[in-house]
């Protein structure tokens, strides 16, 4: 796999799980790293790890879910490394009830984090990369698991999947990729220019 010392990744996500899979093989690439995530708690583990292999990184807590925060954390990142090259998208929201159990504010929540988030992650990004020229943007997409209890969860990935491919077709003239992947290798081979 290619060299990323000279790119700049942000990495929505980052505390735990995916995310923080993701940051630490990007860390490994020689990327420099926006991380977020909307809690410090497992964040700044993520970070210091990083950090203390020498790696180049910066904490963003943002709640992705809403364009203020949205705007904020890409100017963030923008004010600290001059340019974003690649984001990869690993904020998630997976709640653990059937249908029938589910409350509207889960449900919506789920939406927020999972599609809206991820809208407004392409479409902000998505102008910074058609103006300098490329990117890489890359959603993860539904985990293989059972679909019981996780109605919510496959709804909002089966849209990210409509948006990404909406996404491809309208960025690809700009040279800016939009992926969905569904494994940390698969993510670390979109990377590669």
């Amino acid at each position: 796999m290619a060299d990323l010392h000279s790119k700049v990744a942000l990495v929505t996500g980052a505390g735990k799980g995916t995310g923080r899979a993701v940051a630490q093989a990007l860390a490994g690439r020689g990327a420099a790293l926006a991380l977020n995530d909307i809690s410090p708690v497992n964040l700044d583990a993520t970070v210091e790890t990083i950090a203390r292999a020498g790696g180049r990184v910066k904490a963003c807590v943002a709640d992705i879910a809403r364009k203020m925060p949205v705007q904020g954390l890409l100017n963030e990142v923008l004010d600290a490394f001059g340019g974003i090259d690649i984001l990869v998208n690993c904020a998630e929201v997976e709640p653990q009830k059937t249908l029938l159990e589910m409350d509207e504010w889960d449900f919506l929540r789920t939406l927020d984090v999972n599609l809206n988030g991820a809208f407004l992650l392409t479409q902000s990004l998505g102008r910074i990369m058609k103006d300098k020229g490329g990117g890489t943007i890359i959603h993860f997409g539904a985990r293989p698991k059972g679909l019981e209890k996780r109605g919510a969860y496959f709804a909002s990935k089966a849209a990210l999947q409509a948006l990404v491919q909406s996404a491809q077709v309208e960025f690809a003239p700009f040279g800016v990729r939009v992926l969905l992947v569904d494994s940390v290798q698969a993510c670390l081979e979109a990377c590669d220019p």
